[in-house]
């Protein structure tokens, strides 16, 4: 039976998916300042990614002991809202360590407050990732999560406006505004830590479903229809079920490869690209760039979470048109409050139309959409690779277009199926998030000129694609042996 989205609900869940956003786009802004601030390596600015990447892998393992210690999931004992409630109040913590940081220039205490951040992060994503798929139609839960994400690349797409702003001076663009200050940092920080707990509150009191029921009658066989309840959990771990430990690896390199791309774009642009004067391209003029990169995340979003809407589908196939140029809209709004020459961008429109292809094909299949997406975005990287000046940029930038859908694809092939063992499922995709931190550090690495150059090294993200089409195929198989076929559902008019 049909199960309908309570919009109010939804609507406060995914306000920590904009944080999560806000956060990590961030992250990319303080690389390129901290390394030339601090006379850094290239890989050791990479270490701002490793440390807040990494923190969630620690979060999942500290949440996997405490729940075999205790005897039972922590989540089913304290509750979903409860542990994201938590999980605010600690990734708060983490941002008053941004004040000393920011006094004394410090890369450690920034690094830890980073990380600390990251573990809050770490409970908020296990408890909410799932929630997303449940609350409402279970036939539509992978747009729902790329709804979610929509408002995830929200929060990258301000955040590095912001953050560059708050470092480099006021909108004006005066040459006062040109000089990098890294005490400026706190401000946004701690205000960002006052809305964490403010959004804590607002969980506490809120409607939101404390507990997720999943199917355990093991006699049941499961049927595509059952992927609300997942196919029951017969097996004694989740990690006996070869889809989620395929996918613990995908969300691995997926994330690894959308982190290490936007984090090793403005290497790219400093050293390929020149201003008007022949120097090399400024530090405060990338952030624009860095914004658009994950701006591209919400317009892949806002474009696949349509299917999520209760509307007709003449509508839907309206809005598969309008909605990456609505999101494109508000990026250029974004960036012309900030004062920024948005000009640039206009062409990218025309990228856009990739993206839109790319989404008719997929129909909503996760599976199919993973394997088009995965085929795009190697197609990104290589033109970026074999180019070079701003066709490369436009080309490295795209890649946020074809990971914009990736992750609710692979977390919805990777948990389907689980049935009880779902939380702890959901747990161990979180714990992989570290590839954001592992992939992006041997990137960064492999930029050395003395290794392969950054042009080169993107060929990281690649042999990632590479990993993530195999999965495509080879998860629709495990799970169409399962009972779980959603070329069935597609067919039947589920998306």
């Amino acid at each position: 039976m049909s199960q309908q989205t309570k919009w109010s609900q939804f609507a406060v869940l995914i306000s920590v998916f904009f944080f999560w956003g806000f956060v990590a786009a961030s992250n990319d802004i303080l690389i390129p300042v901290f390394r030339e601030k601090l006379n850094l390596a290239p890989w050791q600015s990479q270490m701002i990614s490793f440390a807040f990447y990494v923190a969630y892998t620690v979060g999942s393992v500290i949440y996997y002991l405490i729940s075999r210690a205790t005897g039972g999931d922590i989540l089913n004992k304290i509750g979903y809202k409860n542990g994201i409630a938590l999980g605010l109040v600690v990734s708060a913590l983490g941002t008053l360590l941004f004040y000393p940081a920011a006094e004394t220039e410090s890369f450690l205490i920034m690094i830890t407050g980073l990380f600390i951040v990251g573990l809050g992060f770490s409970l908020q994503q296990t408890a909410a990732n799932p929630l997303a798929i449940v609350m409402g139609d279970p036939k539509t839960g992978s747009q729902r999560l790329s709804m979610a994400g929509g408002i995830n690349n929200l929060g990258t797409t301000l955040g590095p406006v912001i953050v560059s702003l708050a470092i480099f001076g006021s909108v004006t663009g005066g040459a006062a505004a040109k000089v990098a200050d890294i005490g400026a940092v706190k401000v946004p920080y701690l205000v960002l830590g006052a809305a964490f707990i403010l959004v804590a509150i607002i969980f506490k009191i809120s409607p939101i479903p404390n507990k997720i029921e999943h199917a355990d009658d093991t006699s049941k066989v499961a049927t595509p229809t059952d992927i609300a309840s997942p196919m029951v959990a017969t097996k004694r771990s989740a990690l006996n079920y070869s889809q989620l430990w395929l996918g613990m690896i995908g969300i691995f390199i997926y994330v690894g490869v959308e982190v290490a791309t936007a984090s090793n774009l403005p290497q790219f642009m400093s050293e390929h690209l020149k201003d008007e004067n022949g120097n090399p391209f400024p530090t405060e003029s990338i952030a624009p760039w860095v914004s658009l990169y994950w701006a591209s995340l919400m317009m892949g979003r806002w474009t696949s979470s349509i299917g999520a809407f209760p509307i007709g589908a003449s509508m839907k196939s309206v809005l598969r048109f309008v909605m990456p140029y609505l999101a494109f809209g508000v990026f250029l709004l974004i960036n012309k409050i900030a004062n920024h020459d948005v000009t640039p961008f206009y062409i990218y429109a025309a990228v856009i139309v990739a993206l839109i292809i790319g989404d008719l094909l997929s129909r909503g299949n996760p599976a199919r959409q993973l394997l088009i997406f995965s085929a795009l975005g190697m197609a990104g990287l290589i033109i970026g690779m074999l180019a070079d000046g701003w066709i490369s940029v436009y080309a490295f930038t795209s890649v946020g277009l074809f990971c914009s859908t990736l992750w609710p694809c692979i977390f919805t092939l990777a948990i389907a199926g689980l049935g009880r063992h779902t939380n702890e499922g959901a747990s161990f995709l979180i714990m992989m998030i570290m590839g954001g931190g592992f992939i992006s550090l041997l990137q960064g690495w492999l930029a050395g000129p003395e290794v392969i150059g950054i042009q080169a090294s993107f060929i990281v993200g690649v042999l990632c694609f590479a990993y993530l089409a195999f999965y495509a195929i080879r998860a629709k198989a495990i799970l169409k042996r399962q009972g779980i076929d959603y070329d069935k559902l597609e067919s039947a008019g589920g998306h």
